[in-house]
């Protein structure tokens, strides 16, 4: 009988790695283990690796020895179930941009946004374990940088519309840091007649690395937008620790560190609340949540402008602003509200003057930040007084400079000087602290 030749088995081809997948790459003296990452054009002989640790390093292709697949990307994707839990507060949320809602792309070697309640869920389960995320609204996906006072109407007619749904308890706006102060000012003064809590959060390091305040941020964010605290607020931690966050008024809170993960504080201010992950602590007054539909007031003359005043400044630079057909201008001033004036060589008055006869309104905020000007301690105040420029108390200039364009972009404010200067000296949105602590 003739024998059968029996095929010889075929080893299995090795699978060759590819962006996304999680490896270990072994040079001749040291191991790496991370994700694989996409190496630009002009780097063909770089290999980039995304290490655990969240930092990304490049390594030379003609240095590796083996590079071993330890999980495929697709491995790695989970389809998850998200279940509404009946007695769990229903939330909304408004995803502009930011740390805070982007996830690492292994293309990229950096991230990409967040814009479902899937990846919301995958990269934050703990925030679901409070409250019921029912809608997620992406007006655009932009750097805190690249922000402007259109997206600021953009995120207020959003909003207005998911706090007038009677199914939301509470709003949840997730942006960049850089300008969300800002951000933060605009609404204050939008979103009238407020009813319900409006939190703005974020993170100063992504999710990917080990010390992000993401998912702490994001938690108290929750529990405030959850609460009975009808006010606009920036929510994020209060130390540099994973303790507690702080609930804090929208138009009285700056960014004062580049990288701290408490960044923002509030200036001339207290906070709202104190909130850890599992409470609220209230600490000063604040409005109600209450019946009632919220009005959204857009209006915006964007010819507005903030200058900051330094010692030898030219007041010439009011003559850009003039030509420009600039409406109003924030100077922060020296001290408690000085710049040159007199027999000084740069003597602003008579370009205050110019810019005035051409309807520019000017007004003086304090560029120490803490504190507040006050134009009768010294005569350079007082001869700005005189000549018409309005000292906006312990306001911040970023919120000084929001509101002024808010307030002009009301036409029926704006051809009256009196009465522009009337609103910006009254209290509209906490800008001003009557009690301010010297």
């Amino acid at each position: 009988m003739k024998k059968q030749k029996v095929p010889k088995k075929q080893k299995a081809k090795p699978v060759k790695p590819l962006s996304g997948d999680y490896v270990e790459v072994h040079l001749s003296k040291i191991i790496y283990e991370g994700t694989l990452l996409e190496a630009p054009e002009d780097e063909k002989g770089i290999l980039l690796l995304k290490l655990d640790s969240g930092y990304n390093i490049g390594l030379n292709k003609r240095d590796i020895v083996e590079i071993k697949l330890i999980e495929k990307a697709e491995e790695k994707e989970e389809k998850i179930e998200i279940k509404r839990q009946d007695g769990k507060p229903n939330i909304a949320m408004i995803i502009t941009g930011g740390t805070i809602a982007s996830k690492f792309d292994a293309k990229k070697g950096g991230v990409s946004p967040l814009t479902s309640t899937q990846d919301l869920f995958k990269f934050y389960p703990e925030l679901f374990e409070k409250v019921n995320v029912i809608k997620v609204e992406v007006p655009f996906m932009k750097d805190a940088g690249e922000m402007d006072p259109q997206d600021w109407q953009k995120i207020a007619k959003v909003a207005g519309k998911l706090l007038n749904d009677s199914h939301v308890k509470g709003l949840i706006v997730t942006h960049g840091t850089d300008s969300l102060h800002y951000t933060s000012a605009a609404l204050s003064f939008f979103l009238r007649n407020l009813t319900k809590p409006v939190v703005l959060t974020y993170s100063q390091r992504s999710i990917d690395r080990a010390s992000s305040d993401a998912n702490l941020n994001l938690q108290c964010a929750a529990l405030a937008a959850s609460s009975d605290i009808a006010e606009v607020m920036i929510v994020g931690h209060g130390s540099e620790n994973d303790d507690y966050c702080l609930a804090m008024p929208g138009a009285k809170t700056r960014k004062l560190h580049s990288s701290r993960r408490d960044a923002f504080k509030p200036v001339n201010a207290e906070p709202f609340a104190k909130i850890y992950s599992d409470k609220i602590e209230i600490v000063s007054e604040h409005n109600k949540t209450k019946k009632g539909k919220v009005e959204v007031d857009i209006k915006y003359e964007d010819k507005v402008a903030l200058i900051k005043y330094y010692p030898g400044m030219d007041p010439e630079i009011l003559d850009y602003y003039i030509k420009k057909g600039y409406k109003g201008i924030v100077i922060e001033v020296l001290g408690l509200g000085q710049i040159a004036v007199g027999n000084s060589r740069n003597n602003w008055i008579p370009k205050i003057k110019d810019a005035q006869k051409k309807g520019i309104m000017v007004f003086a905020t304090a560029q120490t930040i803490f504190g507040r000007v006050d134009p009768l301690v010294y005569a350079p105040g007082r001869d700005l007084m005189n000549v018409g420029v309005v000292y906006l108390e312990d306001m911040l200039s970023e919120t000084a400079l929001i509101k002024l364009g808010w307030v002009l972009g009301h036409p029926e404010w704006a051809k009256n000087k009196d009465k522009v200067k009337e609103i910006m000296l009254t209290n509209i949105a906490r800008e001003f602290n009557d009690r301010l602590r010297e």
